[in-house]
């Protein structure tokens, strides 16, 4: 008995000093800082990481060794002043005294650790939201068409023709809207195809498909700025806003009742605002596209946030835009701007490319052939057609009589 006795308060004892033995880990565990393990990533640094969640990194991009010459000497030898660590954190951050062999602008540039908000933000949200813009638009158009319907010719057709456009005009639009067609393709099929195409083609395959679509895009981007050169030439004339296209704009244009056709000159105000739109886009997405294709020749955005930084603006609004940056960064700024404003523009051609072909009667044949139906022109661009009218009946009276 007395020995059970024993047994039993040697059995509690040992229980309660590994109780204790336990809970004292806990406390160090919970009170464990970086300080305590030399400064290196701890647990909850990894568990944050991998929650999604922003995490200081400060203790690593200031401790990357002792200095940024005296202390990375030798670093690559077998036995270098700084670990491996530091050396990684180094180039990462940008302190390491990197020697290349090549002269490029962004050469000693190894790695770029601000990239990987752009990677982020370029394949999550940016991605995402676009999504949501073309798809919106997509839907507008078909409910419209299915509760509107194509748009008719009211009145009974005359068999007449008006020459709505020259060849000149139609080859600047078609070489406009051609060259862009392809960029919007190409451009959509580069920032989805990864995740659609792979699938399809295997990498191999995509990896073709993205070379022709990188080639495509590279150079077809001059004809769509020659395009955009000839458009404003031809038209801008005849896009300055009037009186005339207030009343077109209270009228809705026709567009969401039958038999209302209010009068417009050779533009309405709905092609209006898309001629201005285009030209505001186009220049942009042209400027954005010229700094990727020559980021060291066309840096644009410290530029152009040291000059926003000037008015005080973003500063108001609780903002610091970097004023200096690496020609990655650069082109990192250049590509998002690049792929919002082709979003953008993108879906607004969605809506032209609607009402020209099936959503209107008669709306195509004035850039397939340059001539539309009289009656057509009567109803959507009275004032113009009157005009037009006026010019032949005033050559016709001062050709000689024979």
């Amino acid at each position: 008995m007395f020995r059970l006795l024993i047994a039993f308060l040697f059995t509690v004892g040992l229980t309660q000093s590994a109780i204790a033995q336990s809970s004292d880990n806990e406390v160090v565990t919970q009170t464990d800082e970086r300080t305590s393990t030399g400064g290196a990533t701890t647990l909850e640094d990894i568990l944050a990481r991998q929650r999604g969640e922003k995490v200081d990194d400060s203790y690593r991009s200031e401790n990357t060794g002792q200095g940024n010459v005296e202390g990375l000497m030798g670093q690559f030898g077998a036995r270098g002043v700084a670990s491996d660590s530091d050396v990684y954190r180094a180039l990462r951050y940008g302190s390491a005294d990197v020697t290349v062999s090549s002269r490029g602008p962004a050469d000693s540039v190894l790695i770029q650790d601000g990239g990987m908000w752009w990677l982020s933000f370029r394949t999550g949200p940016l991605r995402d939201y676009g999504t949501y813009i073309l798809g919106g638009m997509l839907v507008v158009l078909l409910l419209f068409f299915l509760i509107r319907g194509k748009i008719r010719i009211d009145g009974e057709k005359t068999g007449r023709t008006v020459t709505r456009f020259n060849g000149f005009e139609r080859f600047g639009h078609w070489l406009f809207a051609g060259s862009f067609l392809v960029l919007g393709v190409t451009g959509l099929l580069t920032l989805y195809g990864r995740d659609f195409l792979i699938p399809i083609f295997g990498k191999e395959g995509f990896a073709m498909v993205a070379q022709g679509c990188k080639w495509l895009h590279n150079n077809l981007a001059w004809a769509f700025m020659l395009g955009l050169v000839i458009v404003t030439v031809n038209w801008i004339a005849h896009n300055i806003p009037n009186r005339t296209d207030l009343k077109w704009l209270a009228a809705g244009g026709g567009l969401f009742t039958k038999n209302s056709h209010p009068p417009a000159k050779k533009f309405n105000a709905g092609q209006k605002i898309i001629f201005w739109l285009c030209i505001l886009l186009g220049v942009s997405i042209s400027l954005s596209g010229l700094s990727l294709l020559f980021p060291f020749e066309m840096p644009l955005f410290a530029k152009t946030f040291s000059i926003a930084n000037s008015t005080g603006l973003p500063q108001m609004l609780g903002l610091s835009l970097p004023a200096q940056m690496s020609p990655q960064e650069e082109m990192q700024y250049a590509q998002l701007w690049h792929v919002i404003v082709a979003y953008a523009f993108i879906a607004i051609i969605l809506a032209h490319i609607y009402l020209g072909s099936v959503g209107m009667e008669g709306a195509f044949d004035a850039m397939g052939t340059g001539e539309v139906e009289e009656q057509w022109a009567r109803e959507h661009h009275s004032l113009w057609l009157e005009e037009v009218q006026e010019k032949e009946a005033s050559k016709a009276s001062a050709s000689p009589a024979e």
